[in-house]
């Protein structure tokens, strides 16, 4: 039955991925040295760094995530938008699905206040800040996740996950089309990982990042494989993340599905790889 569900799965999260993707070469990545410019993040929980042990409300520095550690390394000035919660239709509007983005805003600071949808204060952050030379965004899970929480087999039908991935798709086109208006230099899509014990989150997670990674690269951006990251790092640990240390311990035992100090850096440095291939060290296990 098991075998049976994954290859439908796999099916029609290869067909969604297959049909409507126009083929593009991403633009040369690269970064302009001597530590001016500057980067935006964008996206959700993984980008901000949440932190479910840190108390709602902290100083938002307390919150570290890849862009905080791949900032300095590349000498860029980051702002950070990214809203912990936020799916595709969030990041477009405030009126728009959301997974939690809402919520936490009201009651806490993000990285960098603003008012508006994330597509908004991106764009007019881009609009007065020229000397942008990196943009990286991470969106997509929370929309996988709200129909697992909001469908009573947990978002293993075919029918379901397709209509995640097409609205993924279709809002990342929107983001990424309106980003492109006003900016044209390096863009970077980092992927998700999934705990590589669960071949249903496998497939699902997988047909996700494959929609993230084809938009980014229909836009001329490129793909930071985070999902190949962690499963190469979590391979000697029977491919779990949690074991591996990537993930956020809990006191009460397992791990969080946020990344920890130790993963934050593995995402970075796939990031690093992204933007300057031929500086940045290939090692990933041992980091």
């Amino acid at each position: 039955m098991l075998r049976r569900l994954l290859a439908t799965l796999t099916a029609s999260a290869l067909l969604l991925v297959a049909l409507g993707v126009p083929a593009a070469h991403a633009s040369p990545a690269w970064i302009s040295p001597g530590g001016e410019g500057a980067y935006l993040a964008l996206g959700d929980s993984v980008p901000f760094g949440f932190n479910p042990l840190v108390p709602i409300g902290s100083d938002p520095r307390r919150y570290v995530g890849y862009p905080e550690v791949a900032a300095p390394r590349l000498e860029l000035h980051l702002t950070n938008l990214a809203c912990p919660g936020q799916t595709s239709a969030g990041f477009l509007s405030l009126s728009g699905d959301d997974n939690g983005c809402l919520p936490f805003r009201a009651a806490a600071p993000l990285h960098t206040p603003y008012t508006t949808s994330q597509i908004d204060a991106a764009l007019a952050f881009l609009r007065t800040h020229r000397r942008t030379r990196l943009v990286t965004i991470s969106l997509g899970a929370n929309n996988l996740l709200l129909c697992r929480t909001t469908t009573p087999d947990g978002c293993t039908s075919p029918v379901e996950l397709t209509a995640v991935l097409q609205r993924v798709s279709a809002d990342l086109t929107t983001a990424l089309t309106a980003i492109r208006s006003v900016y044209h230099g390096p863009l970077v899509a980092l992927t998700y990982y999934t705990p590589y014990t669960d071949p249903v989150s496998v497939v699902s997670v997988g047909a996700l990042d494959a929609v993230l990674g084809q938009r980014t690269r229909a836009a001329g951006g490129t793909v930071a494989d985070g999902f190949t990251a962690f499963a190469a790092a979590s391979a000697r640990f029977g491919g779990s993340p949690c074991a591996a240390g990537l993930l956020l311990a809990l006191p009460t035992g397992g791990c969080d599905i946020h990344p920890s100090a130790k993963g934050a850096q593995l995402l970075a440095l796939i990031l690093q790889q992204a933007v300057h291939p031929a500086a940045a060290p290939r090692q990933h296990a041992g980091v």
